[in-house]
């Protein structure tokens, strides 16, 4: 994420879970003097990494900081290797691993040597691309926060994306919303409406629906789109390329020449020092290669993503997945900070109920990772 970002999230949807709701971003707000509102104030990056910080060292002291190499199974279950050569042996494993594995890259683009094309999530200073043009390739919030940024830094950048209009959220009128209002479209921790309310509070009655229900679902819901912020930052102000699709690019020299097909057919080609694919994660069970390939073989898969009990746990006894690589078994909530409390209790409820079996081993008997 790019320094002077706005995450796109209300402020009371960017809290970080723990049960008792001891330290919400209102409160770490409150206690740094930092302005804040459950909606209207946009959360800037920084303050959402010093609230991460922050919450770590008072409600989780105790969590080391350490890299998983591999985690092979044993008899009893599992066995992490960490990369300063500590094994660790666990009866169950919980990956929390995010979105760090699962970058998006058309096909179109990914032979293109880094020097000429990197993804948005591998930086975070637009000033480094000063004196050099630069295309960015997407519509969704890392795309246009990008582009709005690139052209705020002096940048010479450029916005093509498929679709042929952007979106954004509306903007805060910061009047209180009627009692009609509030039924006809209440507030969630994704959004106002129906829809949303269903995805961000009945994740378990998702689970039931069945998986091709789900998986439609998660593919449209929520799409591409930028916060209402920043509009002004690019509209009217970053040249865009819409209804275009990118159907190649060549290394010419010292700069890149991307080859666009609009949606009449029309083909036009645009050359720039580098590109930006702000295109997105998808899960992708291969590139969890710190899994061991005996462990990723034996996950049921459905596209990718590991299919999951109704407590999270893969069909590898011992094995759950938390976060986006579990949306298309419990929703778009999933991808987002706001399922956290859900997975965490549903989880938690499981984990208590199977430490009361019997054991033989002395192995620690939870691991959990993120990478």
């Amino acid at each position: 994420m790019p320094k002077g970002m706005l995450l796109k999230s209300d402020g009371f949807a960017s809290n970080i879970y723990d049960p008792e709701g001891q330290f919400t971003l209102k409160e770490f707000c409150a206690e740094r003097g930092i302005p804040y509102a459950d909606t209207g104030i946009p959360v800037r990056l920084e303050t959402f990494t010093e609230y991460g910080l922050a919450f770590k060292e008072r409600i989780v002291p105790e969590l080391e900081d350490k890299l998983v190499a591999s985690i092979e199974q044993t008899g009893e279950g599992y066995q992490l290797r960490i990369d300063d050569g500590e094994l660790v042996n666990a009866r169950r494993v919980i990956l929390a691993v995010g979105i760090t594995h699962f970058e998006y890259v058309p096909e179109s683009l990914a032979h293109l040597p880094a020097e000429f094309l990197s993804h948005s999530a591998r930086h975070s200073e637009p000033e480094v691309f000063s004196g050099r043009s630069v295309v960015v390739i997407g519509a969704g919030a890392s795309a246009l926060d990008w582009a709005g940024l690139l052209h705020e830094a002096g940048v010479n950048v450029q916005l093509v994306a498929r679709q042929t209009a952007l979106k954004f959220h509306g903007r805060p009128t910061g009047q209180p919303r009627s009692v009609w209002e509030r039924i006809q479209r209440p507030q969630t921790g994704l959004g106002p409406g129906w829809r949303s309310s269903f995805y961000a509070n009945a994740p378990a009655v998702f689970h039931r629906l069945p998986e091709s229900l789900r998986l439609e679902v998660v593919g449209r819901t929520l799409g591409p789109s930028g916060g209402w912020f920043i509009k002004d930052k690019v509209v009217g102000k970053v040249p865009l390329l819409l209804g275009y699709t990118v159907e190649g690019a060549e290394v010419q020299g010292n700069q890149v020449q991307l080859r666009l097909r609009a949606q009449d057919g029309a083909e036009r080609k645009i050359l720039a020092d580098h590109i930006i694919a702000a295109t997105g994660y998808k899960v992708d069970l291969e590139r969890l290669t710190f899994l061991s390939s005996g462990i990723r073989s034996e996950i049921t898969a459905v596209e990718s993503t590991p299919v999951l009990s109704s407590d999270f746990e893969s069909s590898v006894r011992g094995l759950y997945f938390v976060g986006i690589a579990a949306a298309n078994s419990f929703g778009p909530v999933m991808r987002f900070a706001f399922g956290a409390d859900f997975a965490a209790r549903t989880i938690t409820r499981a984990l208590a109920k199977s430490l009361r079996e019997p054991v033989s081993d002395p192995a620690p008997s939870i691991a959990t990772t993120a990478k």
